[in-house]
């Protein structure tokens, strides 16, 4: 098997995600007394509230990554994961794809902290975008696509997901950390590529 894909493994970070974003689901549906929809209040607790966040509340910059504001938005996401996640699961080692995953989350609510002063936000799709963003810049590039080419694609699919409730700043900043790391992910694995070449010739008669 080609050295920049990898082979299956049992450890699958992927399903347990998702099992630990239904578990926050659960927890949060019980403590608010309503299965639909998360409560206002859960949301604020332990959502991305900027306002709390900057007056010390850091903690909302991760918890916010499990916390969805309904089971539609939970259901959405948790299926955008799954095809995402078991991409990025053939392509990289665990602890890229958890470095990918948290660190496109992160920076998703870092953006968002930054350009969205009074914004509440929940939800795993900055995470989600920085896979989506990795696996595709990786896949791409390794059969020869340009850069540029990749860039477009990414950036296209971003905005044909677009709408008014979706905060767009976490997908953006999921998405860019995501085609950072799997382009760098693609340069060293091609840089430590070695070819050996052997020639042979017909016996003279």
């Amino acid at each position: 098997m080609n050295a920049m894909f990898k082979s299956p493994r049992r450890f699958m970070p992927t399903y347990l995600i998702i099992t630990l974003n239904i578990i926050v689901y659960a927890y949060t549906s019980m403590v608010g007394g309503n299965f639909v929809e998360t409560n206002s209040y859960i949301v604020l607790l332990y959502g991305q509230f900027n306002l709390l966040v900057m007056n010390g509340w850091y903690w909302q910059l991760f918890t916010a990554m499990f916390v969805h504001f309904n089971i539609i938005h939970l259901l959405g996401n948790m299926f955008f994961l799954l095809i995402f996640g078991l991409r990025a699961e053939g392509l990289f080692s665990i602890k890229e794809y958890l470095l990918i995953y948290f660190l496109g989350g992160l920076a998703g609510n870092f953006l968002t902290l930054l350009l969205g002063p009074n914004t509440v936000s929940a939800g795993a799709s900055g995470a989600i975008f920085g896979l989506f963003g990795a696996c595709t810049i990786y896949i791409r590039r390794a059969v020869g696509q340009s850069l540029v080419s990749v860039l477009l694609f990414s950036f296209l699919l971003l905005m044909i997901g677009f709408r008014p409730e979706v905060n767009i700043l976490a997908h953006l900043g999921g998405l860019i950390v995501g085609l950072v790391i799997g382009y760098w992910l693609m340069t060293a694995r091609k840089s430590g590529v070695t070819y050996k070449y052997s020639y042979s010739f017909p016996a003279e008669a």
